[in-house]
């Protein structure tokens, strides 16, 4: 007898490549994905977890302004001020280019199989931990300010049976939808072995 799948609602999901929280995602595709592998969850970190470069990026983009108006470097010559103010620029783009493709390609992936982590360190260093539906063993969920209980994000772990015995979803939105569709997962493996042994 097949068990009764309980249907949960889910956030609004989008669609768009800059999405925090895909729920049954289109066009998805990565390295090592089994042709029947279905993508259930992509997840970034929150958006809001961006706020913190983004000002700092500001600020660095209008603090040589004041140089203009005040002239502190008149002892230097005019070229190199010039110089000096392009690499600067240079300097904070590529900060904000480095920023933004770590937050964008630091993802996790929650298909019908598997779990995954994929840390993107730099352009040249990535790592991808990854553990099978069926050695998830218990999901955590941890909020721990009123900040992430307001904007609903927070800490997914997942301890497994696997070679890592633990994944983490780090700042990631509706943490407490994320676990339940790796229950609901979990529970559906399991029915599928015991449907398996019964055939």
């Amino acid at each position: 007898m097949a068990a009764a799948h309980t249907k949960h609602t889910h956030p609004k999901t989008s669609q768009s490549p800059l999405a925090a929280y895909c729920y049954n995602p289109t066009h998805v595709h990565f390295i090592g994905a089994d042709r029947d592998e279905k993508v259930h969850l992509l997840l970034r970190r929150h958006p809001i977890t961006n706020v913190p470069w983004i000002l700092s990026s500001i600020l660095l983009i209008f603090l040589p302004l004041p140089l203009v108006y005040f002239p502190l470097l008149t002892f230097m010559p005019e070229r190199f001020v010039i110089v000096t103010i392009l690499f600067w620029y240079l300097a904070t783009s590529a900060y904000i280019l480095e920023r933004f493709i770590t937050w964008f390609f630091n993802v996790y992936i929650v298909t019908d199989e598997r779990v995954f982590d994929v840390d993107f360190h730099n352009l040249v260093y990535r790592e991808i931990s990854d553990a099978n539906i069926d050695a998830i063993q218990d999901v955590t969920v941890i909020i721990g300010s009123v900040i992430r209980t307001t904007l609903d994000y927070g800490d997914v772990v997942i301890q497994t049976s696997a070679e890592i015995p633990q994944i983490e979803f780090q700042a990631v939105p509706h943490p407490d939808q994320v676990a339940q569709v790796l229950r609901d997962l979990r529970v559906q493996e399991e029915q599928e072995k015991i449907e398996g042994r019964v055939r």
